[in-house]
């Protein structure tokens, strides 16, 4: 299948109750990027991310990929905050996504080991998964979303209130699937995070992309005094 990617939108609102969440957004998403949103907490990260992957509908706008909606829907995966797990053992949370497209038990096992290990969690492979620590669920929630290895990936504050052990896990998918170019966009309150991963940043503010562009720039000479003043720790 050929590319889903650029992922487009344009005018693009989110309201509720004639509250303008998001909007207007013109933005789009490029192949091979690790791009990170960061703002600061109601800026409209979560609604973005929901919007860009069809959880929550436009209120008005136009979303576009490189191919039908359809194709680009089976070529994605988000990994909520807040991640759930399935009665079913560790093993078997991995393996499920792999079961949905055909592939056969063998390989499916081969794959769940290969990514428990890369997560240092193959010795809870036989485990409930819904009986994991915090730190385990959000990395078992990672890998399952790229053990399928979709083209494009959503992650919700994948490491809010986790342990540095479970982050530094985490980060390290999430660099190896950028060095594969795989296309992830991340949101994050930790800046430290933003600089270690990202390629290109996201700055909203008030619901709008305020500010946007490669990661270094960004962060060497951010281009709005907002963005400045956020990132020296200051409310805007």
């Amino acid at each position: 299948m050929s590319s889903i990617l650029p992922l487009t939108l344009s005018n693009a609102y989110v309201k509720r109750r004639g509250k303008t969440l998001i909007g207007p957004i013109d933005l789009s998403i490029e192949a091979a990027e690790l791009t990170i949103i960061i703002g600061p907490n109601g800026a409209g990260k979560t609604t973005l991310m929901r919007a860009m992957h069809g959880l929550q509908r436009l209120t008005s706008g136009v979303l576009e990929f490189a191919c039908s909606i359809d194709d680009a829907r089976q070529a994605q995966a988000f990994v909520p905050q807040n991640p759930i797990m399935m009665r079913r053992s560790l093993r078997n949370n991995l393996i499920y996504p792999l079961q949905l497209r055909g592939v056969s038990k063998s390989a499916a096992n081969a794959q769940a080991d290969d990514w428990a290990q890369r997560i240092n969690l193959r010795h809870a492979l036989d485990q409930s998964a819904p009986n994991l620590s915090g730190g385990e669920k959000q990395k078992v929630a990672v890998a399952r979303a790229l053990i399928r290895e979709p083209e494009l990936v959503f992650l919700d504050e994948p490491c809010a209130n986790l342990d540095g052990h479970a982050t530094r896990d985490i980060e390290t998918m999430l660099l190896a699937e950028r060095a594969a170019r795989r296309t992830i966009v991340m949101s994050t309150h930790n800046l430290g995070q933003a600089r270690r991963l990202a390629t290109r940043v996201i700055f909203m503010l008030g619901g709008c992309v305020h500010e946007t562009g490669r990661a270094d720039a960004f962060f060497d000479a951010p281009q709005t005094p907002e963005a400045a003043a956020f990132l020296t720790g200051d409310i805007v």
